[in-house]
């Protein structure tokens, strides 16, 4: 099959010669993965309703480029787009959207709750499309791995939905602590005011509640690779975050946001050790009946990473949700720390520290009078169009350079990332877990990051990849 630079090549000498030429490459022409420079990039939606708003608008960008198919299991959600694109063609299945209209499609997007990001992503990579999945990447840590395995063997271009990634602020941070402004990072401390919707509350499920199944929404396809449940509203369209079966709560949904700036500044891979506690309204012997369904109200994640500094020592990254923030060393003054509602983060290294908020924005070195008009390096890495509201088009236009074209946050970036996150979470669910009739409480797990597992304690293991339901592969 001919390929896209010598298609460009043969075409060039033949306009030079005098044969005739033409603007826009046909997409077919340029064979699998590639579609012209010139073009306009052919999008699919998976999920209609919530962030899918911002990602479908973003990226077709006021019709620079293409809609061609939405699918979402809740008419209702899909409504406003089908309305807007009556053209393109309406799916309540996936598989059914990429069987059908596949041939048309060069992009997917997919913005539905966490369980089923992964499934989406990989039937749509195999089929050698390009895709932007929203953060959390993946449910589990396994679904990680597979997903940025299968970008690079499937040469599509990716992007996770962490818009952060694309702004200026983690950019110049990064700069700052490759420069050692504040010296050897040894401590991050990461925070977020999430949740801010019911989480740790008995779930509909333990009390046996369940309500009738909306006409518009498809249920058995909502819980997709989920085990069966009754219908109950507290789970859609936007509740689903709190249960374990659907979402990653707290953490999965600002980790991404928050974590990603140290992970990218330090450099780090995976964690080698990670421990936990969670905050609870009840007694011990109720916790069995709730936290195996249901995210706790509040948690504190520790996890330890190797120096990527030969001089340093280990790196110490803790995470807080549920209102639980750090404590503060001398020389960080409240007001300079927890200045955001939604959370933040803060550097403690050798020679000094840094706050900032949410996306590493408002960052600012501490002490204040050590670092007045101190200059700030430039960034390491290329700014982005438009910053966090470019993120989308960003993609969009990757996409059609082929892969290999830089996103700010490709599966390369985002699956370790993701992997790291989802870690708290595998320490959560293992501390609220009953192992042989009895709750283990606090354990320090070992992660042995390349294996995919955790050393010291096995019944941990099984938080690592979950079994799917109704038929659903990966």
């Amino acid at each position: 099959m001919t390929s896209r630079r010598t298609f460009i090549k043969s075409g060039t000498l033949a306009a030079i010669g005098g044969a005739a030429a033409f603007t826009i490459v046909p997409r077919h022409v340029l064979g699998r993965g590639f579609v012209a420079p010139s073009d306009k990039l052919n999008i699919a939606a998976v999920g209609c309703g919530g962030k899918a708003d911002v990602n479908i608008r973003l990226a077709v960008n006021g019709g620079t480029d293409n809609l061609v198919a939405l699918c979402d299991v809740d008419d209702r959600q899909a409504a406003k787009y089908r309305a807007q694109f009556p053209k393109a063609p309406y799916f309540r299945d996936y598989r059914e959207m990429l069987d059908k209209a596949g041939s048309s499609i060069d992009a997917v997007i997919v913005s539905t709750p966490d369980h089923m990001h992964a499934p989406i992503a990989m039937a749509a990579m195999n089929l050698g499309k390009h895709v932007y999945v929203e953060k959390p990447l993946t449910h589990d840590i396994y679904e990680a791995r597979m997903l940025t395995e299968a970008a690079r063997r499937n040469k599509v271009v990716t992007q996770m939905g962490n818009q952060g990634s694309s702004g200026d602020s983690t950019r110049y941070i990064e700069a700052l602590i490759e420069a050692k402004v504040i010296g050897t990072v040894h401590t991050v401390y990461c925070w977020t005011n999430r949740p801010v919707w019911p989480q740790g509350v008995q779930s509909p499920k333990d009390k046996k509640e369940s309500q009738p199944v909306p006409a518009e929404v498809d249920w058995n396809k909502w819980l997709g690779t989920a085990p069966y449940r009754d219908y109950h509203p507290a789970y859609m369209p936007t509740r689903w975050r709190g249960y374990w079966d659907f979402g990653t709560g707290a953490l999965g949904d600002m980790g991404c946001h928050f974590i990603d700036v140290p992970f990218r500044a330090l450099k780090l891979k995976y964690p080698t050790s990670v421990e936990c506690s969670v905050g609870s309204v009840y007694a011990d012997f109720f916790r069995e009946a709730f936290y195996d369904d249901v995210c706790p109200p509040s948690s504190s994640v520790h996890m330890t990473f190797p120096s990527t500094d030969k001089k340093g020592k280990e790196i110490k990254l803790s995470w807080f949700d549920g209102g639980i923030r750090p404590p503060l060393p001398e020389g960080a003054p409240y007001e300079q720390v927890f200045f955001n509602q939604d959370g933040g983060m803060l550097f403690i290294g050798s020679k000094g520290m840094l706050s900032a908020g949410l996306f590493g924005d408002n960052y600012r070195l501490l002490p204040v009078e050590k670092f007045a008009g101190r200059t700030q390096p430039p960034p390491i890495r290329q700014l982005v169009d438009g910053k966090t509201e470019g993120h989308q088009q960003q993609w969009v236009k990757a996409c059609k350079q082929g892969f290999g074209a830089y996103t700010s946050s490709s599966f390369d970036q985002a699956g370790p990332l993701t992997e790291t996150v989802l870690m708290g979470n595998l320490a959560t669910r293992s501390y609220l877990a009953r192992d042989n009739g009895q709750f283990p409480g606090r354990k320090k797990l070992l992660w042995d990051g390349d294996a995919m597992k955790i050393t010291n304690y096995n019944y941990a293991n099984q938080f690592v990849k979950r079994d799917y339901a109704n038929g659903y592969t990966l």
